[in-house]
C-alpha cells in the first residue's frame, strides 16, 4: 500500500512529540495492518529560555519563526508529503510555515474545530497556554462556526503557565494534575459541558472528570494525521 510520509515538527515539547508519534503508529495499525507508516521527525533545537518566556510570560514567540521554518524545509527536503506540528501554541505561525514550503501543512486548530462541528458541540471550554488565549488561536475559528468559547480567568491562566512549564521540564507531579482538575471544575459552574485540552502537553497529565467531557486536541490531530497518511491519491 502506498502511504504518504508525515513530517513532524517536534520537540515542543519532546514528551508530547513521542506520544504523538505513538498515537500515529497505533492509529495506522488499527486501520492498516500491511505495513508501518513512514514518518519523519525533526526535533526543533529550541533554547529552554525561549520555552519559558512563551509559556509563562507569553512573550518572545516571534523568535520561534526561524526554527519552525527551518524544521518545515528540512522535513520537506527529506521527503515528507505533508507536515504536522503537535503543539497548539505555535499554530499562531502556521501561515508562515505554509508559505515556506510547497507541501500541505495540517492545522490542529482546523481539525479540532471540524471535530467539534461534526460532534454538534456549540459551547466549549478551552484550556490552553496564555499565548494561545491572547492570540485568539481558537477563538476566531470557533466563532466562525458559531461555537461559544469559554476560557479560564486570569488567575487560573497564570497557574496554567506553571503547570505546562513543569511538564516540559519533566517536573510534573500530582499537584499539577490537581490544579488542572480545579480549573476544569470551575468550567462546570459556567454551565460548560465540553472541554478541549488546547495544549498538547496537558494530555500527559491525563485529566479526568466525572461529569464534563474532555477532548484531547492531540488525539484529534493524530487521527487526522493517520487519515492523511492512509488516504489514497486521486
Amino acid at each position: 500500500m502506498n502511504m504518504k510520509t508525515a513530517g513532524i515538527i517536534g520537540g515542543v515539547g519532546p514528551e508530547t512529540t513521542a506520544e504523538f508519534y505513538l498515537e500515529i503508529i497505533f492509529g495506522c495499525y488499527k486501520k492498516n495492518k500491511e505495513q508501518r507508516p513512514p514518518i519523519l521527525i525533526w526535533n526543533t533545537p529550541l533554547k529552554y529560555e525561549m520555552e519559558s518566556d512563551l509559556l509563562q510570560k507569553s512573550s518572545g514567540e516571534e523568535r520561534y519563526i526561524p526554527y519552525l521554518i527551518e524544521a518545515a524545509q528540512k522535513l520537506e527536503k527529506s521527503g515528507a508529503d505533508f507536515l504536522v506540528m503537535p503543539c497548539n501554541s505555535l499554530h499562531i505561525f502556521i501561515e508562515q510555515i505554509r508559505q515556506a514550503v510547497k507541501i500541505p501543512v495540517l492545522s490542529i486548530v482546523e481539525e479540532t474545530v471540524d471535530f467539534l462541528k461534526k460532534s454538534k458541540i456549540n459551547k466549549v471550554g478551552v484550556i490552553a497556554t496564555s499565548t494561545s488565549i491572547k492570540r485568539r488561536l481558537y477563538a476566531e475559528a470557533l466563532e466562525k462556526e458559531g461555537i461559544e468559547l469559554v476560557v479560564p480567568d486570569d488567575f487560573e491562566q497564570a497557574k496554567m503557565g506553571n503547570v505546562i512549564k513543569n511538564i516540559i521540564l519533566n517536573r510534573h507531579a500530582n499537584r499539577d494534575r490537581e490544579e488542572i482538575i480545579k480549573i476544569i471544575n470551575n468550567f462546570e459552574k459556567k454551565k460548560v459541558k465540553n472541554i478541549i485540552l488546547a495544549c498538547t502537553d496537558l494530555q500527559l497529565l491525563i485529566p479526568h472528570h466525572p461529569v464534563l467531557k474532555i477532548y484531547d486536541t492531540m488525539k484529534i490531530f493524530a487521527e487526522a494525521t493517520v487519515n492523511t497518511i492512509l488516504e489514497k491519491d486521486d
